[in-house]
């Protein structure tokens, strides 16, 4: 009795303790990001202060409801039942996670954990992610589409020099030689398993009305909190236009691995707008108050959910 006492009571404090020093971790993180970004964030107050308070809050709920289309969207990726209110809490985790370290490695991390403690096996985890990604992608592309019926001529096609498109062709030719070379199996292998849950998801009517209703809200949400923004401080485009470049944008800004497209799809955003016509002031007002809402604000309730659920070992 007296051997066994010491090792049940530290392996749950080495937990705690764990937990502890992983949730401050988060919280120096979002620390450190507000002070290095705070000229940007008292620039946006600054200037919103004045905006339409009714749009605003209108972003505020679209802004919200992305995290609730983020999860439909994961849920309609797996065939397994989800717990839907922990499944939204990691969405909200997620994009907060995501903005803290490059390229979705946070989000994609949150959501591998989450689904692996939810009993996937690690495996079909990352192929449920490719699943919702190809599936958003696939949804972005279909709403730019329809979007440029409506407003012909607004997108342009960037003049590219030689030199760009051999170094393109070139990298392209050492991915394929790469992958049809030391990773061909493994690629195969992965690319089985993503094929053989995509036709689980779609023999599956409410799960496939899940995965693309979701990426199709998504993507649309986060339109949508762009156009109340510049209708709030009186951008002079309209909504479709908007929400079109907006898409193209940020379709453009997920080739720079940064995180949350920090920096990235904040110049393709006020370059998109302003070369459309719009003040530069007014689109530089648009993009910081889209970023306040999508950003900032959620960002230390994010990491501190992220916390808890690390905590509870939901994730």
């Amino acid at each position: 009795m007296t051997t066994t006492l010491p090792t049940v009571t530290t392996v749950p404090r080495r937990r705690v303790w764990w937990h502890t020093g992983a949730m401050l971790a988060l919280l120096v993180c979002a620390a450190y990001a507000a002070h290095r970004h705070w000229p940007v964030l008292e620039t946006g107050v600054d200037r919103l202060a004045v905006a339409d308070q009714g749009w605003l809050l209108l972003g505020a709920t679209a802004a919200v409801a992305t995290w609730a289309c983020s999860a439909l969207a994961q849920q309609g990726a797996v065939a397994e039942p989800l717990p839907g209110a922990r499944l939204v809490a990691a969405q909200f985790a997620a994009s907060a996670a995501n903005h803290v370290l490059p390229a979705g490695l946070g989000a994609g991390a949150v959501n591998v954990r989450f689904l692996m403690r939810c009993g996937l096996p690690a495996g079909r985890s990352a192929s449920a992610l490719a699943v919702k990604a190809t599936a958003g992608v696939t949804a972005r592309a279909f709403l730019i589409a329809v979007l440029a019926g409506f407003c012909p001529g607004l997108l342009r096609v960037p003049r590219v020099s030689v030199a760009a498109v051999a170094a393109l062709l070139a990298a392209a030719a050492v991915l394929a030689l790469v992958v049809a070379g030391p990773l061909r199996s493994r690629c195969a292998c992965a690319l089985a398993t993503v094929a053989a849950d995509i036709r689980a998801v779609h023999a599956r009517p409410n799960r496939a009305a899940a995965l693309w209703g979701g990426s199709l809200a998504f993507a649309a949400a986060h339109s949508l909190v762009l156009i109340a923004v510049t209708q709030a401080v009186e951008l002079p485009l309209s909504p479709a236009r908007v929400a079109l470049l907006y898409l193209a944008a940020s379709s453009a800004a997920a080739l720079l691995p940064t995180p949350g497209g920090l920096g990235s799809l904040d110049a393709a955003l006020a370059f998109a707008l302003t070369t459309s016509g719009s003040p530069a002031a007014t689109a530089a007002s648009a993009v910081l108050g889209y970023r306040l809402l999508t950003v900032w604000l959620p960002l230390l309730p994010g990491l501190l959910v992220l916390g808890v659920l690390i905590r509870r070992r939901a994730v």
